[in-house]
């Protein structure tokens, strides 16, 4: 749709404490405001002091990792229960959600992700396998049959994503770019099925909706190799949930891959 205005369409709440139409748009995207998921820190003090003694990023990595083993039991071993030789149940785990996000972000994985992104951002998603239009429809019934599977939902996944998110802020402040708001990312797509064109400010210029979660490249030479047309934005960080320099055994294979916080973005389009 294009357009001059569009009402963004979202939750009326979410956990971070700003108003989701505030959240979703532009202007905060040019300005952005610090984010946090309520209680998350909180909950998680020692963990959270625990990293503030790390001496580098390698070595805060390993104090994630090593928490959220320790916590959501993601070491291999058997949930509570499974002794005895039984059959081991699956055990969600943040990771398996991000490899199946890099393999089909349209996938189970990537429905539970946009799941989480609109039950802490507010901010709902208008692609997933097919435009996601006016509720309820099949594809929408189809969506949240997706995110909502039990599959996925055994082992607190939406707080592993919380931590995620929060350790990620972390990183982001004390160690990858402390002093910085904003990061310039790129997309390389081919139409705009999975985004919508809510203002053309000229012919290379727009103000574009993403979905609630989104994947953006660091290196300007990969986003060509997915798309004839390449979206370069600012994006702010406050709104990057992960990246494959985050942790030494990144779960997404992507190069320079931003696993972004969608809504309305600034981009400046190149066409090949």
């Amino acid at each position: 749709m294009d357009g001059k205005t569009d009402n963004f369409k979202g939750h009326s709440t979410n956990l971070v404490g700003i108003p989701t139409g505030l959240l979703a748009s532009a202007a905060f995207n040019d300005y952005p405001l610090a984010l946090s998921i309520g209680g998350v820190q909180e909950l998680n003090r020692p963990f959270f002091e625990m990293l503030a003694k790390a001496t580098n990023s390698a070595e805060a990595g390993g104090m994630f990792e090593h928490y959220m083993g320790m916590l959501f039991g993601l070491g291999g071993t058997a949930l509570a229960g499974d002794e005895g030789g039984g059959k081991r149940r699956f055990r969600s785990s943040y990771r398996r959600l991000l490899e199946g996000w890099g393999f089909d972000s349209n996938g189970p994985e990537g429905a539970v992700l946009k799941g989480w992104v609109e039950s802490r951002f507010g901010l709902l998603p208008i692609f997933h396998k097919e435009k996601l239009g006016r509720f309820p429809s099949p594809a929408w019934i189809a969506y949240v049959e997706q995110k909502m599977s039990s599959r996925f939902h055994n082992n607190s996944i939406s707080l592993q994503l919380d931590i995620l998110y929060e350790f990620c802020q972390w990183m982001l402040a004390r160690w990858l770019a402390p002093g910085r708001r904003h990061i310039t990312l790129y997309r390389g797509i081919n139409n705009f099925d999975e985004h919508r064109v809510i203002e053309r400010i000229d012919k290379r210029t727009a103000v574009i909706r993403q979905n609630n979660l989104v994947s953006f490249t660091a290196n300007r030479y990969i986003a060509d190799e997915f798309g004839d047309i390449i979206l370069e934005s600012r994006v702010p960080l406050v709104k990057v949930l992960f990246f494959n320099g985050l942790l030494a055994g990144h779960p997404l294979k992507g190069e320079g891959e931003y696993l972004v916080i969608g809504g309305d973005y600034r981009v400046t389009m190149s066409y090949f």
